[in-house]
């Protein structure tokens, strides 16, 4: 594998991982949302990723084949709670209003497995900068 494709298999792997924070964010601000229907209760989103193969680039230069990128981005399905509220003004008919289904606990652990894989796939690209400087030391010497 050229050297050069390690920058791009490490930098779509930092897209990534910054839309699945991004994506957590969202959730833990909305995790305390109320709705007046189970339909217009915030779910959590989930990014999706896809590996990105060789045969897909076709003509395309192919810097980060091997990388990923992030197919698409679905709502959470689990379901959401109901409580009784009947001060609420986003209540129904009934008194009820809907929770979103965001866990915060979850929603921690996704953006602590986030962060780590981010901070990896910077010291990927450093250590692959560090061995490239070496390398252009040994050529000089």
């Amino acid at each position: 594998m050229p050297l050069d494709n390690i920058f791009g298999i490490a930098g779509s792997a930092l897209n990534a991982q910054t839309t699945r924070m991004n994506a957590t964010a969202s959730n833990l601000a909305n995790a305390g949302s109320v709705s007046s229907s189970t339909d217009t209760a915030f779910r959590g989103k989930r990014v999706v990723f896809k590996t990105i193969m060789e045969a897909q680039m076709g003509a395309q230069k192919a810097d980060n084949k091997g990388g990923v990128r992030i197919e698409s981005l679905v709502d959470d399905p689990a379901p959401v709670a109901r409580m009784s509220d009947p001060g609420n003004p986003a209540a129904d008919k009934d008194g009820y209003v809907y929770l979103s289904n965001v866990n915060e606990m979850t929603e921690m652990v996704e953006m602590m497995a986030a962060a780590r894989s981010y901070q990896n796939n910077v010291e990927v690209i450093n250590t692959a900068r560090q061995l490239m400087m070496r390398t252009l030391d040994i050529i000089k010497a």
